[in-house]
C-alpha cells in the first residue's frame, strides 16, 4: 500500500508547531497526489491550511494508533519518527510517571526530579533472573542484561551513561552499581559491594557541585569497572576519571557552589578535631561565596560531612589522612582570601603577616617568606642565565588561583588513586562490568576549551553507539537469513578528522601552544587558512575573527578562541610547587610525587578541566630532561590519549546504553519542555537509532504473535496447521507490495507503517463486526420491547376503559344525590341566615338608639358647663391681658423716659465739658436759679395737695375694708356649713358605695366560690386525666427503658464480644509475629551455622580451584546442620563448659550475632534452672505433706512398705542435702568479686571439695542400703516360712483325710523334703549373687573415686581460665556431676528395687508349686525349670512377654540404627509400600526402651544422632521436594510421639488406655521436643524454598502470559525485539502446567502423611507465592495491565479456587492470599471514568495499597481501540480520596514473606506394639520388646 492512501479523511498528522515542537492534526479530507494544501483540524477547534512543500512535497508525519501510544519500546511504534518518539515519551512521563524508555538497545531515562519508590531491595529482587524484554524499562533491567552477558558470553560489560548536566546520569550510574552490589554478593567477608557504593559519596563530595541546572551536578567524567570472580561475585572496582572542572575551585558563576566538600567542611568548622583549621562561614571566603548560594535547600551540609567521612573510613583511608585532606582543603579556601596590593603596574606585594597567607603557610607546613616571595616574583631562564621577575598583581592573583586548582587537582587525584586501592583485590579478575558517567554534548552561548573537549568526547562515543546499532541490525537480519541492503546512517568520522587528524584543531592548538609569542588570534587564523572553504564541517563566523563553527552530530557549535592556549598550555609556576614539595607536613609532597611521571595527569589549569588517568602502582625514574618534555604535554593531547584508551575499554565490551533526559531547566518535578527534550533527544543518539531502525525493517514480529493478532482479517479456509505458511498467504493479500515486508526463520518484518495499516484494516474489521453485532442486538431489543410495550398497552387500555366507566357510573349516582342535599341545604342556610340577620339588627337598633340619646345628653351637659367655664376664663383672660397689658405700657414708657434722660444727660455732660457751656451756664445761672426756685415751692404744693387726698383715700379704704372683712367672716360661716352638709352627704354617699361595693364583693366572693369549685372540679378531673397519662406515660417509659436497658445489654454484649474478638485477633496477630520473629530468628541462625560449615569447608579446600559456575546471590539459603545440642538440664549444664572452652581451643573469631544470641539462650537456661529448682521445692513440700498424711493412716507391716518409706527418707534426705549444697555453692559464688576465689583455701574452693569428699559418705551410704536390702530378705523369709509351715499343715491333714495308701503319704514327705532342700540351695545362690552385686558396687566406688580424680583435674584446668569465667565453669562442672552421680545412684536403686520385686514373684511361684507338689502333680523338678519355664498350661500366657511397643538395640548399634533408617532411607519406597511415618515410629520406640532401661546416655545420644542425621539428609538432598517433605511429615510425627507419651495430662486424655501404659516413665524430654519443633520450622522453611524454586519459572508464563482463554486478550502490536538473545525457550508453561504440579505437591504430602493442618498451610503458602509473584509482575509490566488481561487472570484465579474446593482446602486461607490479585484484576476491568468509579474502587481495592492502585491505573495500557486510557483527573481523584489511607508505600509484595508455621498437637490412634519392622529397612539388629 502506498503512503499516500493512509491519508484520508480522519487521519492524524503531526505538523510543525514554534512552541510545541510538534502539534497534533487531523485531516478533513482525503488528499490526493498532486494536492498542494491539506485542509486540517487541530486538537484546539481550530481549522487550518497547511501547505505543503513545493520542492520536496513531503507530506506531514502520520501520528500513530492510541493503543500504541506509551509503548514501553520506541522501536515498538508503526511510525517512527520524531514527533512519534516525542509524544510517546511524554506521554509514558506525564500521564503514566514512567521515567523509563528503551529506544532499541537504549534506555531514556527522564529525570523526574522526585523522589520515586522504584529502586527498592524488592524492585532489584523482581528484576533479577528476568529477560530484558519481560518487564517494563529500568535501569535494573539494563543492568541485569549486562550481568547476564557477562555470565553468558564470558565477555566484559560497559554501561555507558550520558546525558546534560542534570539529567541524572550520576543516579543512573549510582542505581545501576547498587544492582550489582545485591545481586551478586561478595566473594569474601570483606563487603567489596559496600566499598564500591561507598566510594560514591566520597567522589560527590570532592567532585560534584551545584549549578543554575542541577544540585548535584558532578564535575568530571568516571569509569567504573567493577570485577567479579569466577562464580560472578563482587571481587574489587576500579575508577578513571576524566575532565575534572578545576575552573570551579577558584570561580562560580551566580546562584552556584563551589565542590560540595567546601561547604561541608565550613558546616563542620565548629568539631572540635577542626578546631586548627580555622574556619568559619563559607561566606568568609572567597572561593566559595561568589555564586551567592552557599546552601542547598533540604541539604545538610553538617550531615553530609559525617556520611564523607564515615565512608572514608570504611574505604580505609585513616583518620590521620582524613585530617590532612581536610587541612589540605582548609588551605585552598584560605589562599583564596590572599589579597595582593600594586606597588607599580609591573609589581605587586603582600601585607606583612597577612593572616590569611599565615594561616595557609601553618596549615601547608611552608616557610611564609618564601611563599610570599614566589606568590609575587616568577623565575624568567634564558639560554645563558636565570632572573626572577616581579609579577603584576592580575597576574599575581592568576597565579594564586591556578596554585589552588593545582593543589585541588593533585589532591583528588591522590584520592582517587586511594579509592582504587581500597577496591582493589589480591583474587584475580575473572570479568568486569564498567560503568561511564559521562558529561553529554554540551552547548552554550559561550563556549570555550571545555565544551570542545566534552563535544569531542562525545563525537567520539556516538560513533561507536552508531557503530554498534548498525552492527546489531546486520545481526538480527543475518541470523533470520532475510535479504537486506546497506542502511545508510550518519558517520561523524569527518568531524573526528577535523579534530584529532593531523593538522587538525588539536593538532594547530599544541603547535601554537609551542611557539613563544602565540596567540589565541594566530591560532585562529591558521584554522581559517587550514580549514576554512574545505572541510564542510568547519565554517567561520561572520562577524567574528575569534572564533570558529563546527558541525556537530547533534547541533553547530561557535567555540571563543579566547583562553584556549591558556588552558591547553595548563600552566603553573614552578617555583611555588618546589615550595610546596619542601613542606614539613608529609602528606602534601606526597600529592606532587607523580609530577615526575611519564604518565602523570596534567597540573592545574587556570581556567578549565583536565583528565585524570589512574597512576601507577611505580613511581618511573627519569631524568630532568625527560621531566620537562613530559611537562610540555599539553591538556588536549593528553585527553586525546585517554579518551582513545576508554574508546579501546568500551570497543572490548559489550555497550548498553543509558540516555538521561533532562525534562525541564527548572527542575519542576514531571514538568515535560517538549523544545529541551527534542534538542537532547537528537544529541544523545536517540533519533539516529529511530531513524536507522526506520530505514530497515523496525517492527518485528513472530508468526504466533501476528496470527495471534491478525486472526480476525483471516478466513476459515485461510487457516492451516502450518502457522508460517498461513501467515505468508494472508499477507500476500493484504500488504500487495512484497518490499514492505520480508520473511525470517521466525519473525515477518515490516517497513514503517504497515503495522499501523494492518492495524487500521483489523480495527475496521472488529468495527464493522463491532456494528453488525450492535444492529442485530439493537433491532431484536427493540422488538422484544416493541411487543412487551404492546401487550402492555393492551392491558392497560383495558383496565383504564373499565375504571373509567365504573368511575363515570359513580358519578351520576354522586351528581343526583348532592343535587338533593344542595336543595335542603341551601333552603336551612337561607332561613337560618335571616333569622341570625333579624335578630342582629333588632339588638343593632336598640344598642345604636341607646347609644345616640346618650351621646345627645352629654353633649347638652357639655356644652353647658362650657359656657360656665368660658365665662370664667374670658374674664380671666381679659384681666390678665389688662394686667400685662399696663404692666408692659408702663415698662415702655420707663424704658422710653430712661432712654430719652440718658440722651439728655449725655448731652449735658457733652456741654459740660465745654467753655462755651460754662459760659452759659454762668450767664444765665441766676436766673434759672430763681426758676428752680420757684418751681420748687410749686412742687411743694402740689405735694401736700396730694397728701391730703391720700389720706381721703386711705379713710375711704379703711372702711371698705372692714366691710369687706365682716362680708367674708360672714361667707366663711355659711361656707362651713355648707362644709359640714357636704360632708354629711359624701359619708351617706360613701356608706351607700360601701354597701354596694360589700354586696357586689359577696356577689364576686359567690362567684369565685362556684369558679373556685367548678375550676377544682375541672383541675381534679384534669390530675386525674394527668395522673392516668402520666401512669401511661411511665409505664411507655418503663417499656422504653426495659427495651433500652435490653438493646444497651445487647450492645454491650456485642462490643464486649467485638472487643474481645479484636483483642482476640490482635493476640492472634502478635502471636504470629512473636511467632515469625522467632521463626526468623531461627532461619537466620540456621543461615548463620551454614556459612559457618561452608567457611569450614573453604578453609579444608582452599588449596583447589573451584568449578566456574554462575551463582546469581550469595550464600543464604538455609542450613540443617546443627553445632549444638539441647537435652535436659543436665546436657545443657554439661555444654557449657564445652562452649567456654572452644574459643582457647580453636582460636577462630566469633561472629558476634550468634554469641549473642547464644548468651540470651545461656540466661533463658539459667531462667528454666531457677523454674526447675522452684519446681523441686514445690515437689519437697508435696512429698512432705503426703509423708504426714501417710503417718496417719494405720501402720501397715511389710517389707515393701518399709523399704519405700525408706527410700522416700533417703530421697528426702539427698533432696535436702542437694538443696543446702546449692545454698553453699551461691553464697560462694556471690563472694566472686575477689580474685582469688578459685585459689585452693578459698570458699569456693572449699565449697567443691567438701561435695568431692561427700560422694564417699554417700557410698558409704549405700552400703548401709545393702545391709538393709540383705536384712529385709532374711525378714521376707522369715515371713514367708511360717506361712508356708501354716499352710502345710493344713494341706497335709486334708491330703491325710483324703489319702488312704501310705506309700502315697511316704513320696509327698520325700518330695517336700526335696523341695525345702531346694529352697535352701536357692537361697544360698541369691546369698551368693547379693555379695557379687556388692562387689560391683564396691567397683563402682572405685571408679567413681577415679571420676573425682578426673573432675579434679579438669578443675585445675579450669582455674587457668579467667576468673568470672573459671567459677562459672567450675560450678557448672560440678553441678552437672553431683547431678549425674546422684541420678545414677538412684538408678542403682531402682534396679534393686526390681530385684527384690523379682525374687518375690519368684517366691510366690516356689509356693505355689509347693502346693501343688504336695497333692502330687509334680514329680522330679529341676530348679531351672521351677523359675523359668513352667509346665503347666495355665501358667504359658506370662505378661513378661507381652510386646511393650519398644525396640531394642545395642549401643554400637546406633550408628547403623541412624544410618539405615534416616541416611539411606528412600522416601518413594517407604511412602508407597510403608505405613506413614514409620521412621519416627521407629524411632521413638527406641527412645522407649532407653527410657524404661533409665539410660540418660543413651537417650541423648540416639535423639542427637537423629537430630543431626536428618539435617545432614536435608543439607544433601534439600532440593528435592519428596526428601523434603517426607523428614517435615516424619520430624512432626515424631513430635507428636513424644508430646503424646509424655505423660502428661494435656497430652493423655487423647490416649487409649493402652497406649497410656506406653508413656515415658523415667526422662522429660520436653527440651527435646523445643529441639524438634525448631527442627521442623526449620525443615518447613526450606520445603518452601523448594516450593518456590519449583513454582517460580511458571507463575509469570502460567498466571500471565499463557491465554487461558484464546482469543479474548490478543497480542499488542508491539513489535517488542527480544534484547536478550541469550535466553533459550523452556518451553512455556501454562495454567495446567502450576495445577499439575500443585497437585504433585499434594499428593506426595498426603502420601508421607503429612499433617491435615500442615498441609493447609503449605498450601496456603503457595498460594501467597502465586499471587505475590503475579502480581509483583503485574505492576512491572505494562504490556499486561489491560482488561482482556484482567479477565485471564480472574479465570486463572477462578481454577485455583475449583483445585481448592477439590482437595478440601477452602478453609486453609489460601484464597485470602490471592485477594491482592483478585483485586487488582477487579481493578484492571472496573470502569473508571466518574467519582462513582472511583468510589467503588476505593471500597473494592482494601487488600491493595494506595503506590499500588495508582500503579495499576497509570499502567492500563487498552489493547483494542475500543478501550479507554484512564485520565489523569481520574487517577488523581483516587489519590485525593486514598490519601487517609494508612498503609504500606511500597509497591511490590514480599514474595519472600513466609507465614509463621504452627504443628497442632495431632495424636495418633496406631498402637505401638502392633508396629511391625519390615526387612527392607535392614533393621534386623533391634528387637521387640
Amino acid at each position: 500500500m502506498a503512503a499516500s492512501e493512509l491519508y484520508t479523511k480522519f487521519a492524524r498528522v503531526w505538523i510543525p508547531d514554534p512552541e510545541e515542537v510538534w502539534k497534533s492534526a487531523e485531516l478533513l479530507k482525503d488528499y490526493k497526489p498532486g494536492d498542494k494544501v491539506l485542509l486540517l483540524h487541530l486538537e484546539e477547534g481550530k481549522d487550518l491550511e497547511y501547505c505543503l512543500d513545493p520542492k520536496t512535497k513531503e507530506l506531514p508525519h502520520l501520528r500513530n494508533p492510541d493503543i500504541l501510544v506509551g509503548e514501553n519500546d520506541l522501536t515498538a511504534l508503526s511510525y517512527l519518527h520524531e514527533p512519534a518518539v516525542l509524544h510517546n515519551l511524554r506521554v509514558r512521563f506525564i500521564d503514566s510517571k514512567l521515567i523509563y524508555t528503551y529506544c532499541g538497545i537504549v534506555l531514556v531515562a527522564i529525570n523526574p526530579y522526585e523522589q520515586l519508590p522504584i529502586y527498592g531491595e524488592d524492585i532489584i529482587n523482581a528484576y533479577s533472573g528476568q529477560n530484558m524484554g519481560d518487564m517494563d524499562p529500568h535501569i535494573f533491567a539494563v543492568a541485569e542484561e549486562a550481568y547476564k552477558q557477562m555470565a553468558r558470553d564470558e565477555r566484559n560489560q560497559s554501561i555507558i551513561v550520558s546525558g546534560e548536566s542534570g539529567a541524572g546520569k550520576t543516579v543512573s550510574a549510582k542505581y545501576a552499581m547498587r544492582y550489582f552490589a545485591t545481586v551478586s554478593g561478595s566473594a569474601s567477608e570483606a563487603n567489596v559491594e559496600e566499598k564500591v557504593l561507598a566510594s560514591n559519596p566520597i567522589m560527590e563530595s570532592i567532585g560534584n557541585a551545584k549549578t543554575t541546572r542541577n544540585d548535584n551536578s558532578s564535575r568530571f567524567g568516571k569509569y567504573i569497572e567493577i570485577g567479579f570472580d569466577k562464580r560472578y561475585r563482587i571481587i574489587g572496582a576500579n575508577m578513571r576519571t576524566y575532565l575534572l572542572e578545576k575552573s570551579r575551585v577558584v570561580f562560580q558563576a551566580e546562584e552556584e557552589r563551589n565542590y560540595h566538600i567546601f561547604y561541608q567542611l565550613c558546616a563542620s568548622a565548629k568539631l572540635p578535631e577542626f578546631k586548627m583549621l580555622r574556619l568559619g562561614n563559607a561566606n568568609d571566603f572567597n572561593y566559595t561565596k561568589q555564586g551567592g548560594s552557599p546552601v542547598i535547600e533540604g541539604v545538610d551540609d553538617a550531615k553530609e560531612m559525617a556520611h564523607t567521612r564515615q565512608a572514608c573510613t570504611l574505604l580505609g583511608i585513616s583518620e590521620s589522612y582524613q585530617m590532612g585532606i581536610f587541612r589540605i582543603l582548609a588551605g585552598i579556601l584560605h589562599l583564596g582570601n590572599v589579597g595582593f596590593t600594586s606597588r607599580d603596574a609591573d609589581s605587586c606585594t603582600i601585607p606583612p603577616k597577612h593572616e590569611p597567607l599565615c594561616i595557609f603557610c601553618d596549615l601547608m607546613g611552608v616557610d611564609y617568606e618564601e611563599m610570599c616571595h614566589w606568590l609575587c616574583h616568577r623565575k624568567l631562564a634564558t639560554a645563558t642565565e636565570t632572573y626572577i621577575k616581579p609579577i603584576s598583581k592580575l597576574q599575581a592573583t592568576n597565579a594564586r588561583d591556578a596554585l589552588a586548582k593545582h593543589i585541588y587537582a593533585k589532591l583528588f587525584n591522590w584520592i582517587v588513586d586511594h579509592v582504587n586501592q581500597a577496591l582493589h583485590s589480591a583474587v584475580k579478575q575473572h570479568s568486569f562490568i564498567g560503568v561511564l558517567d559521562i558529561y553529554g554534548f554540551e552547548t552554550f552561548e559561550i563556549n570555550s576549551f571545555e565544551q570542545f573537549c566534552i563535544n569531542y568526547a562525545n563525537e567520539k562515543l556516538q560513533q561507536q553507539f552508531n557503530m554498534h546499532v548498525f552492527k546489531l541490525e546486520q545481526e538480527e537480519y543475518m541470523k533470520e537469513q532475510i535479504p537486506w541492503t546497506l542502511i545508510d546512517f550518519y558517520d561523524n568520522q569527518p568531524c573526528i578528522n577535523l579534530i584529532e587528524s593531523k593538522l587538525g584543531i588539536l593538532d594547530l592548538l599544541d603547535e601554537e601552544c609551542k611557539m613563544p609569542k602565540g596567540t589565541d588570534d594566530t591560532w585562529a587564523q591558521k584554522l581559517y587558512n587550514t580549514h576554512l572553504n574545505k572541510c564542510a564541517l568547519f565554517e567561520k563566523p561572520r562577524l567574528s575573527n575569534k572564533a570558529f563553527i563546527i558541525q556537530h552530530f547533534a547541533d553547530k557549535v561557535e567555540y571563543q578562541c579566547e583562553g584556549f592556549l591558556e588552558k591547553n598550555k595548563d600552566t603553573v609556576f614552578e617555583e611555588q610547587i618546589k615550595v610546596l614539595r619542601s613542606s614539613k607536613f608529609k602528606m602534601l609532597p606526597e600529592l606532587f610525587q607523580d609530577d615526575e611521571k611519564a604518565i602523570s595527569p596534567t597540573s592545574a589549569t587556570s581556567l578549565g578541566r583536565t583528565p585524570l588517568t589512574r597512576a601507577p602502582a611505580k613511581p618511573t625514574k627519569g631524568r630532568p630532561g625527560q621531566m620537562a618534555k613530559e611537562h610540555k604535554k599539553t591538556v588536549g593531547h593528553q585527553f586525546r590519549n585517554s579518551l582513545h584508551l576508554l574508546m579501546e575499554t568500551l570497543n572490548a565490551t559489550t555497550p548498553h546504553y543509558v540516555r538521561c533526559i533532562k525534562p525541564n531547566d527548572f527542575k519542576f518535578p514531571f514538568t515535560f519542555d517538549e523544545k529541551r527534550a527534542v534538542q537532547q533527544l537528537r544529541a544523545c543518539g536517540v533519533l539516529e537509532t529511530i531513524r536507522i531502525s526506520a530505514a530497515g525493517f523496525p517492527s518485528r514480529w513472530t508468526y504466533q504473535e501476528f496470527f495471534s493478532r491478525y486472526r480476525v482479517l483471516m478466513k476459515q479456509k485461510d487457516v492451516l496447521s502450518d502457522r508460517k505458511q498461513t501467515c505468508k498467504n494472508v499477507l500476500e493479500k493484504l500488504i500487495l507490495d512484497k518490499d514492505k515486508y520480508q520473511f525470517g526463520k521466525t519473525k515477518i518484518f515490516f517497513r514503517a507503517g504497515q503495522v499501523a495499516y494492518l492495524e487500521k484494516l483489523r480495527a475496521d474489521k472488529l468495527r464493522a463486526a463491532c456494528i453488525r453485532i450492535q444492529k442485530t442486538i439493537r433491532g431484536w431489543l427493540l422488538r422484544k420491547k416493541y411487543l412487551r410495550m404492546r401487550k402492555a398497552a393492551i392491558t392497560v387500555q383495558r383496565y383504564v376503559r373499565g375504571y373509567q366507566a365504573r368511575c363515570y357510573a359513580k358519578f351520576l349516582r354522586r351528581t343526583k344525590a348532592a343535587t338533593i342535599i344542595q336543595k335542603y341545604w341551601r333552603m336551612y342556610v337561607v332561613c337560618r341566615r335571616y333569622k341570625i340577620k333579624r335578630a342582629a339588627t333588632i339588638v343593632l337598633q336598640s344598642y345604636l338608639r341607646g347609644y345616640l340619646a346618650r351621646n345627645r345628653y352629654r353633649k347638652i351637659l357639655r356644652e353647658h358647663k362650657a359656657v360656665i367655664i368660658q365665662k370664667w376664663v374670658r374674664g380671666w383672660l381679659a384681666r390678665t391681658h389688662y394686667k400685662r397689658s399696663m404692666h408692659a405700657i408702663i415698662y415702655l414708657q420707663c424704658c422710653f423716659r430712661r432712654m430719652m434722660a440718658k440722651r439728655e444727660l449725655k448731652k449735658l455732660k457733652i456741654e459740660a465739658r465745654s467753655v462755651e457751656r460754662y459760659k452759659k451756664l454762668h450767664i444765665g445761672m441766676e436766673n434759672k436759679i430763681m426758676q428752680l426756685q420757684r418751681k420748687v415751692d410749686e412742687q411743694n404744693k402740689d405735694y401736700k395737695c396730694l397728701m391730703e387726698k391720700l389720706t381721703n383715700l386711705e379713710g375711704i379704704y379703711n372702711s371698705e375694708t372692714e366691710k369687706l372683712r365682716s362680708d367674708l367672716e360672714r361667707l366663711q360661716l355659711s361656707e362651713e356649713e355648707a362644709k359640714v352638709a357636704t360632708g354629711r352627704v359624701l359619708s351617706l354617699q360613701e356608706e351607700i358605695a360601701k354597701l354596694r361595693k360589700d354586696l357586689e364583693q359577696t356577689r364576686s366572693e359567690k362567684k369565685c366560690i362556684e369558679e373556685r369549685a367548678d375550676r377544682y372540679k375541672q383541675e381534679t378531673e384534669q390530675l386525674v386525666s394527668n395522673l392516668k397519662e402520666e401512669n401511661t406515660l411511665l409505664k411507655q417509659e418503663k417499656e422504653s427503658l426495659n427495651h433500652r436497658i435490653v438493646e444497651q445489654a445487647k450492645e454491650m454484649t456485642e462490643t464486649m464480644e467485638k472487643k474481645l474478638v479484636e483483642e482476640t485477633k490482635q493476640l492472634e496477630l502478635d502471636l504470629n509475629d512473636e511467632r515469625l520473629r522467632y521463626q526468623n530468628l531461627l532461619n537466620e541462625f540456621s543461615r548463620l551455622e551454614e556459612r559457618y560449615d561452608d567457611l569450614k569447608e573453604e578453609m579444608t579446600l582452599m588449596v583447589h580451584v573451584p568449578k566456574p559456575g554462575h551463582k546469581r546471590t550469595d550464600s543464604t539459603h538455609s542450613s540443617n546442620e546443627s553445632e549444638y545440642i539441647f537435652s535436659s538440664e543436665i546436657a545443657e549444664m554439661e555444654d557449657i563448659p564445652l562452649r567456654t572452652e572452644e574459643p582457647t581451643e580453636k582460636k577462630v573469631p566469633l561472629d558476634m550475632s550468634l554469641f549473642l544470641k547464644l548468651q540470651k539462650r545461656v540466661t533463658e537456661l539459667e531462667q528454666e534452672k531457677q523454674v526447675m529448682q522452684d519446681e523441686l521445692d514445690r515437689k519437697e513440700e508435696q512429698v512432705l505433706r503426703s509423708k504426714a498424711k501417710e503417718e496417719e493412716r494405720p501402720q501397715i507391716r511389710g517389707a515393701e512398705l518399709e523399704y519405700e518409706s525408706l527410700k522416700r527418707q533417703e530421697l528426702e534426705s539427698e533432696n535436702k542435702k542437694l538443696k543446702n549444697e546449692l545454698n553453699e555453692l551461691r553464697k560462694a559464688l556471690s563472694e566472686k568479686s575477689a580474685p582469688e576465689v578459685t585459689a585452693p583455701g578459698a570458699p569456693a574452693y572449699r565449697v567443691l571439695m567438701e561435695q568431692l569428699t561427700s560422694v564417699s559418705e554417700e557410698l558409704d551410704v549405700r552400703k548401709e542400703e545393702v545391709l538393709i536390702l540383705r536384712s529385709q530378705l532374711v525378714s521376707q523369709k522369715e515371713a514367708i516360712q511360717p506361712k508356708n509351715t501354716m499352710t502345710d499343715s493344713t494341706i497335709l491333714l486334708e491330703d491325710v483325710q483324703k489319702m488312704k495308701d501310705k506309700g502315697e503319704i511316704a513320696q509327698a514327705y520325700i518330695g517336700l523334703k526335696e523341695t525345702n532342700r531346694l529352697l535352701e540351695s536357692q537361697l544360698q545362690s541369691q546369698k551368693r549373687s547379693h555379695e557379687n552385686e556388692a562387689e560391683a558396687l564396691r567397683g563402682e566406688i572405685q571408679s567413681l573415686k577415679e571420676e573425682n580424680n578426673r573432675q579434679q583435674q579438669l578443675l585445675a584446668q579450669n582455674l587457668q581460665l579467667p576468673p568470672e569465667a573459671r567459677i562459672e565453669a567450675s560450678l557448672q562442672h560440678e553441678i552437672t556431676r553431683l547431678t549425674n552421680e546422684n541420678l545414677d545412684l538412684m538408678e542403682q536403686l531402682e534396679k534393686q528395687d526390681k530385684t527384690v520385686r523379682k525374687l518375690k514373684k519368684q517366691l510366690k511361684v516356689f509356693a505355689k508349686k509347693i502346693g501343688e507338689l504336695e497333692v502330687g502333680q509334680m514329680e522330679n523338678i529341676s530348679p531351672g525349670q521351677i523359675i523359668d519355664e513352667p509346665i503347666r498350661p495355665v501358667n504359658i500366657p506370662r505378661k513378661e512377654k507381652d510386646f511393650q511397643g519398644m525396640l531394642e538395640y545395642k549401643k554400637e548399634d546406633e550408628q547403623k540404627l541412624v544410618k539405615n533408617l534416616i541416611l539411606e532411607l528412600k522416601p518413594r519406597g517407604v511412602a508407597v509400600n510403608l505405613i506413614p511415618g514409620l521412621p519416627a515410629y521407629i524411632l521413638f520406640m527406641c527412645v522407649r526402651h532407653a527410657d524404661y532401661l533409665n539410660d540418660d546416655q543413651k537417650v541423648r545420644s540416639l535423639l542427637t544422632s537423629t537430630i543431626n542425621s536428618i539435617k545432614k539428609v536435608l543439607k544433601k538432598r534439600g532440593d528435592d521436594f519428596e526428601t523434603v517433605s517426607f523428614w517435615l511429615s516424619n520430624t512432626c510425627r515424631f513430635l507428636h510421639c513424644l508430646k503424646q507419651y509424655s505423660g502428661e495430662e494435656g497430652f493423655m486424655k487423647h490416649n487409649t488406655s493402652r497406649q497410656n501404659e506406653h508413656c515415658l516413665t523415667n526422662f522429660d524430654l520436653a527440651e527435646y521436643r523445643q529441639v524438634l519443633s525448631d527442627l521442623a520450622i526449620q525443615i518447613y522453611q526450606q520445603l518452601v524454598r523448594v516450593l518456590e524454586n519449583i513454582l517460580q519459572p511458571m507463575i509469570v508464563s502460567g498466571m500471565l502470559e499463557h491465554e487461558t482463554i484464546q482469543g479474548v486478550s490478543g497480542v499488542k502490536p508491539t513489535g517488542l525485539r527480544k534484547r536478550t538473545s541469550s535466553i533459550a525457550d523452556e518451553g512455556t508453561y501454562t495454567l495446567d502446567s502450576i495445577l499439575r504440579q500443585l497437585n504433585s505437591f499434594h499428593s506426595v504430602m498426603c502420601q508421607h502423611g503429612m499433617d491435615p493442618e500442615l498441609i493447609k498451610q503449605v498450601v496456603k503458602q503457595m498460594f501467597y507465592i502465586v499471587g505475590a509473584i503475579t502480581l509483583n509482575n503485574l505492576l512491572l509490566r505494562k504490556d499486561m495491565c489491560s482488561w482482556s488481561k484482567g479477565m485471564q487472570i480472574r479465570y486463572n484465579v477462578s481454577q485455583l479456587e475449583e483445585w481448592l474446593r477439590d482437595k478440601n482446602l477452602m478453609n486453609s486461607g489460601a484464597k485470602e492470599t490471592l485477594e491482592p490479585l483478585i483485586q487488582a484484576a477487579q481493578l484492571l476491568q472496573v470502569k473508571k471514568k466518574t467519582d462513582d468509579d472511583a468510589e467503588a474502587i476505593c471500597s473494592m481495592c482494601n487488600a491493595l495499597t494506595t503506590a499500588q492502585i495508582v500503579k495499576v491505573l497509570n499502567l492500563y495500557t487498552p489493547v483494542n481501540e475500543f478501550e479507554e486510557r484512564v485520565s489523569v483527573s481520574f487517577i488523581r481523584t483516587i489519590q485525593m480520596r486514598l490519601r487517609d489511607r494508612k498503609d504500606s508505600p511500597q509497591l511490590l509484595m514480599d514474595a519472600k514473606h513466609i507465614f509463621p508455621v504452627t504443628f497442632p498437637f495431632n495424636p495418633s490412634s496406631l498402637a505401638l506394639e502392633t508396629i511391625q519392622i519390615p526387612a527392607s529397612l535392614g533393621l534386623g539388629f533391634i528387637s521387640r520388646v
